[in-house]
């Protein structure tokens, strides 16, 4: 009798702990340019994340005919506002550079997690605001499939960036 309650206990502690455990996005990744949508048709897109349980470190590499950039981000798991520094248009002045404010929290189902950002621009008119939700999920095939939804002052639109991971 005691090792059938040991046993039992041992059973709901394993699926408790599989219940809770947060998916690992660490390592590299290639977007899979013909199954992602909402971005320039000539754009490849490259990343590597590191994970630590409370936060990922993402470094993005955007490459155009003649044109590359790197774009760095961290992104804090813990459901509170932070800023953020968004990437700024080239050749932006300092004082214009825009400001941003994020949420990020793991989702309930603990498939991923989701971003809430607000962006704030300086323009001619004056400031504007752009709302980007960003939602990070893997496939049952294990790809990594992120969701954009803007709404912003020039209208509002969807993106999704579909990774595999870089081959060792």
């Amino acid at each position: 009798m005691m090792r059938r309650i040991i046993f039992s206990t041992l059973f709901v502690l394993a699926l408790t702990l599989v219940a809770f455990a947060k998916p690992d996005f660490s390592g590299g990744w290639v977007m899979d340019q013909r199954r992602s949508f909402g971005l320039p048709a000539n754009m490849q897109s490259t990343m590597t994340v590191k994970q630590t349980a409370t936060q990922l470190e993402v470094e993005t590499k955007l490459i155009q005919p003649n044109n590359e950039r790197t774009v760095n981000d961290t992104y804090v798991l813990d459901g509170k506002e932070y800023e953020y520094k968004p990437p700024a248009p080239p050749n932006t002045a300092p004082e214009a550079a825009p400001k941003g404010k994020r949420t990020t929290s793991w989702l309930p189902n603990g498939e991923g997690f989701i971003a809430n950002e607000v962006i704030t621009n300086q323009s001619a008119n004056g400031p504007t605001t752009t709302q980007i939700t960003k939602k990070w999920t893997f496939t049952a095939d294990g790809e990594l499939t992120i969701a954009y939804f803007v709404d912003g002052p020039n209208g509002s639109y969807e993106a999704k960036r579909i990774f595999t991971r870089k081959k060792p």
